[in-house]
């Protein structure tokens, strides 16, 4: 019989986990393409043989996802399988839309193929959206299980934009482990923080394979979401991260609106910068859609080493690179820095982008007068410098999770924006871990 043509649409993440779990080694399917967006330059690789089994002894092909609807009828692609996330319902269902008109059937994959079993507790942290608060709530999470005397290992979501056969299981535990994986800005921001803590991060491609390896070492594994997709492994605790700077997001953004109808606990973050009547929009959707799940509040204060040296000056901040592009935030703690502690301007990039960085303004305008920390690569890196480098600034804010200036050359003075989750009242996440790990 005619094997089930099939196309994964991804952003090498979620789209290499689907096939891995479901599609690989087996014979009702074949998948003839992956196609690729989000992220620059991971178009134009192949899915290696030696990850692809038995069934693709040849590997398979990425294409731009601009390609679609030809390589739907050139192959004749019996179905789609959208599998990347951070996306609104309507963008799912254009893209819907447009698989429907070339043929093929439209396809979402949930928890029940995709979501691996483990042989220790899960502990799961995931969000609405990109740039809710997640990594410091993961990073909260983190210490108040090493307080309760666990054995913590993080894997995090994947980010896989380098070789591919390399990265099937990467383990992170010293600065060096980073530097030998030539890890991107984006990997290094959410890897830095745990390692600081003493806590070893996996990640990579084959996550049955990472997961089985890093319960050797872990009472509990601590499962680090990204782009607020869906866990990879069952949960026993389902954390998800909501943000009432957009509020009514957590019920229109694809699967966001999943996890926040999954959760055990829902952390509404940024209480001390959101509106109040934001936050109650928030607390409400979660009493509608998700009555079960304990909601709790936090607030992400910020810290700098000298506010008094931000007053009065021309300040260029910059802020988390997917935060502010497929994240869609206006700002972040570095300008609440700027603003808080008295700088004179906040200037704007714009005029003094260069190569790839001006391609990311013009592929997310919204961003305005921020600079997004992008580094997905050796060549955007030095675009990054020399951006920086011409703008004509008195100081430099960074305001990314780990310090720019290790992997960046900066010129000018900078100060490091940090910020920490501060759950606020009662319900306590710490006790609530407690209870239900026990």
């Amino acid at each position: 019989m005619r094997r089930n043509r099939v196309i994964i649409m991804g952003a090498a993440g979620r789209d290499f986990h689907n096939f891995n779990t479901v599609f690989r080694d087996n014979e009702s399917y074949e998948v003839v393409a992956f196609t690729a967006t989000q992220i620059p330059n991971i178009e134009g690789r192949r899915y290696p043989p030696e990850l692809a089994g038995r069934l693709y002894p040849d590997g398979i092909p990425i294409y731009p996802e601009s390609e679609l609807a030809s390589l739907i009828r050139t192959h004749d692609v019996d179905q789609v399988v959208f599998a990347y996330s951070d996306v609104s319902h309507q963008y799912v269902m254009e893209r819907a839309s447009l698989v429907l008109a070339a043929g093929a059937d439209f396809r979402l994959m949930g928890g029940k193929e995709t979501m691996l079993k483990s042989s220790r507790p899960v502990v799961a942290v995931c969000a609405v959206r990109t740039g809710c608060g997640k990594s410091q709530t993961t990073r909260y999470v983190a210490n108040a299980l090493q307080k309760m005397g666990h054995r913590v290992v993080a894997i995090r979501h994947p980010m896989p934009y380098g070789d591919l056969v390399r990265q099937r299981v990467q383990r992170f535990a010293t600065y060096a482990d980073l530097d030998a994986h030539r890890c991107t800005i984006e990997e290094r921001e959410e890897y830095e923080p745990h390692i600081d803590r003493g806590i070893v991060v996996y990640a990579g491609v084959d996550y049955e394979a990472i997961l089985r390896q890093a319960e050797q070492e872990a009472d509990i594994i601590l499962w680090d979401g990204g782009n607020n997709d869906l866990p990879f492994y069952k949960p026993d605790v389902h954390i998800v991260v909501a943000d009432p700077h957009r509020a009514g997001h957590e019920l229109t953004y694809y699967p966001g609106a999943a996890n926040y109808r999954l959760a055990d606990v829902i952390v509404i973050n940024k209480v001390d910068t959101a509106d109040l009547a934001a936050v109650s929009a928030v607390r409400e959707s979660a009493a509608t859609v998700n009555p079960r799940a304990v909601v709790v509040e936090a607030a992400s204060p910020i810290f700098v080493p000298d506010p008094a040296a931000i007053r009065g000056k021309r300040v260029l901040v910059i802020e988390d690179g997917p935060t502010l592009t497929h994240g869609g935030m206006k700002y972040g703690a570095g300008i609440v820095a700027a603003r808080r502690f008295g700088a004179a301007e906040i200037i704007d990039p714009r005029p003094y982008t260069v190569g790839t960085i001006t391609e990311t303004f013009q592929k997310y305008p919204e961003i305005g007068t921020l600079l997004p920390a992008m580094g997905y690569g050796e060549q955007q890196i030095k675009d990054l410098e020399e951006t920086i480098r011409r703008v004509p600034c008195d100081l430099v804010l960074v305001a990314t999770p780990i310090d720019l200036t290790r992997v960046a050359r900066i010129e000018q003075p900078t100060q490091r924006v940090r910020y920490e989750l501060q759950v606020i009242g009662q319900p306590d996440l710490a006790d609530l871990l407690r209870e239900r790990l026990a």
